[in-house]
């Protein structure tokens, strides 16, 4: 499967050359201004990176630096904060998204993949293969990054392209290498990034006639030229004209993406490159009026996480001050061995008639270090709570010996989910079915991957239901009360056998292997349950023919084998036997 075509952007023809140059001015422009807007976020975007994740933030595009490897985390003495985040991000991915259980559903107005249906089975084929193409590729990968920068940054991002391999491969813009901006419902309909690649990989995903004559001049001498790094501006939005000069990208296509290097003659583009759909998803925690980046726990457990450096650095310089305190000395010694090693010992010529010691500390350091220890933890359980650790680490709170069954840990996991309610629908709609809306598209323009639809739901609109905790708790407590509901009538049919009559069977199982999430192979459909039905009537009404048959012959015997009274002679000599 070939990637998305490449229009080639540069022919130098002068038509080619001056749509190109429109084109330029339009993206410069608006990058420009998208870069000025986020200015404020990026900013404090490089405070939450030095103190809960610095290798996930980029505060300058500059290319050729070879110190990339080298230690940023120098804010980071107690790393709780990055360690609570951590936990949120993976207790969302294993909440919303597991890679080891269904997250969501394929429906058609009211039937989805539980049901019987063709229909359904259709659904639930074309979900096994979506969910074949999540495993196989880095898709998981790429979401568990995106939740991490989610909970810490307030804003992610996931790029999704086609791939021959694996029908997908996602990439992770990191923050401070991307701009993205909202359309009138206030949604992102527009991203834009620089980047970095290298010459040679410049070449290799443009084509070297699409790269601008320095760069094919230092592909084409090789060596060392070929790993020098090109800042390369990339934007992707919604597909409209550039007045007289009209679209770049054919007009059926919703969206366009322009590859270009930064700094470079106007006339040249690397790449235009269209698409059906946003070719990925931008998810923000939480948002305030229009703002096209979002606010996160990162951000509230901030200050907290400052204060939690700076108790952890003075605990640490107190300790080492008792320990190994300043010292003072008499002159006499300047210039002559000491011992200062625990143990050791330093003879000072007349110490013994000396007044005072000819060394001691300076001071006596005796810090509280229980009263130290207690506040430190007290912060450290503030961004816990900040990052909603409580809600993820639900067995680790309960006491070592207590009975607590699986069951009520369900329960009290999925009572304090609620508290995450707002964030799970803005993942859900944001990030999750923006995906798989992306995914979709790809994999159903790939002839045959997909099975054909049937005839009657085509041009219909396929809805997702997402499966999440909560939505599964409520589910499962509905199917319980469908459960306990079956039992009451069981109870009640043993006194009045009528009762049952009250409950419609067949549609509570439905009921209940919809809410338990059951193969829909499991249960009958109703074409074939009513002909299962007519064969067993028929078998009852056959078997009761017969039943009454046997009983007629048997009372015919018992009829003639039985002792007559007064009117035998007579009924003999009427049958014509002998009297």
């Amino acid at each position: 499967m070939a990637l998305p075509a490449t229009i080639p952007a540069d022919d130098l023809s002068p038509e080619r050359a001056a749509r190109n140059v429109k084109v330029r001015r339009h993206l410069d422009g608006r990058i420009e201004g998208m870069r000025a807007y986020r200015y404020s976020w990026w900013v404090h975007w490089r405070e939450l990176a030095d103190y809960e994740l610095p290798r996930r933030y980029k505060w300058l595009i500059t290319p050729n630096q070879w110190s990339r490897g080298s230690p940023i985390n120098q804010h980071i003495i107690d790393s709780t904060g990055t360690i609570a985040a951590r936990t949120l991000a993976a207790g969302i991915m294993s909440g919303v998204s597991s890679p080891t259980r269904p997250w969501f559903r394929l429906k058609l107005g009211r039937i989805d993949s539980t049901q019987t249906s063709p229909v359904s089975l259709w659904l639930a084929e074309c979900e096994r293969i979506i969910y074949l193409i999540l495993k196989e590729s880095n898709f998981y990968n790429a979401l568990a990054v995106a939740y991490y920068d989610l909970v810490i940054f307030g804003t992610c991002a996931v790029l999704i392209y086609e791939d021959f391999d694996n029908v997908i491969n996602c990439l992770n813009p990191c923050l401070g290498e991307y701009f993205v901006d909202n359309n009138s419902k206030m949604a992102v309909d527009r991203l834009a990034r620089e980047f970095t690649l290298t010459v040679e990989q410049t070449v290799d995903e443009f084509g070297l006639e699409n790269c601008c004559p320095s760069t094919q001049t230092l592909y084409r001498n090789g060596g060392a030229g070929l790993g020098r790094e090109l800042i390369i501006a990339h934007m992707i939005e919604p597909n409209l004209p550039f007045g007289e000069s009209g679209y770049v990208v054919p007009r059926r296509f919703r969206f366009r993406e322009v590859f270009w290097e930064q700094g470079q003659a106007q006339t040249y583009l690397l790449a235009t490159r269209p698409y059906h759909e946003f070719p990925g998803a931008v998810a923000r925690w939480d948002l305030v009026s229009n703002d096209p980046y979002g606010r996160s726990p990162g951000m509230d457990a901030l200050p907290d996480i400052k204060q939690l450096q700076q108790e952890t650095k003075r605990k640490a310089q107190a300790i080492d001050k008792m320990v190994n305190p300043p010292m003072i000395a008499d002159a006499i010694l300047k210039n002559q061995p000491a011992a200062l090693i625990p143990g050791g010992v330093t003879y000072i010529p007349g110490m013994s008639t000396a007044a005072k010691p000819h060394m001691a500390p300076v001071y006596q350091v005796v810090p509280q270090i229980k009263e130290m220890s207690e506040d430190i933890h007290e912060v450290q359980e503030r961004i816990k709570l900040i990052f909603y650790n409580n809600l993820f680490q639900m067995i680790s709170q309960f006491e070592p010996k207590s009975n607590i069954s699986a069951t009520e840990i369900d329960a009290r996991r999925s009572e304090q989910m609620v508290l995450l309610g707002p964030v799970l629908d803005r993942i859900d709609n944001e990030l999750l079915r923006n995906s798989l809306a992306r995914i979709w598209g790809i994999a159903s323009r790939i002839p045959g991957l997909l099975p054909p639809a049937p005839e009657e739901i085509l041009g219909q609109p396929i809805q997702i239901e997402y499966l999440s905790m909560l939505s599964e708790a409520l589910a499962s407590n509905k199917g319980g009360s469908i459960e306990r509901l079956f039992a009451q009538v069981g109870n009640l049919m043993t006194i009045d056998p009528a009762a049952g009559d009250n409950v419609d069977i067949d549609f509570g199982l439905d009921a209940l292997a919809s809410a338990w999430g059951v193969d829909p192979r499991v249960i009958r459909s109703p074409e074939a349950l009513k002909a299962i039905r007519q064969e067993r009537a028929k078998q009852q009404q056959a078997q009761a023919q017969q039943q009454q048959l046997l009983a007629a012959t048997q009372g015919a015997k018992n009829l003639a084998t039985s002792p007559m009274g007064p009117g035998r002679n007579a009924l003999q000599s009427l049958a014509g036997a002998p009297t």
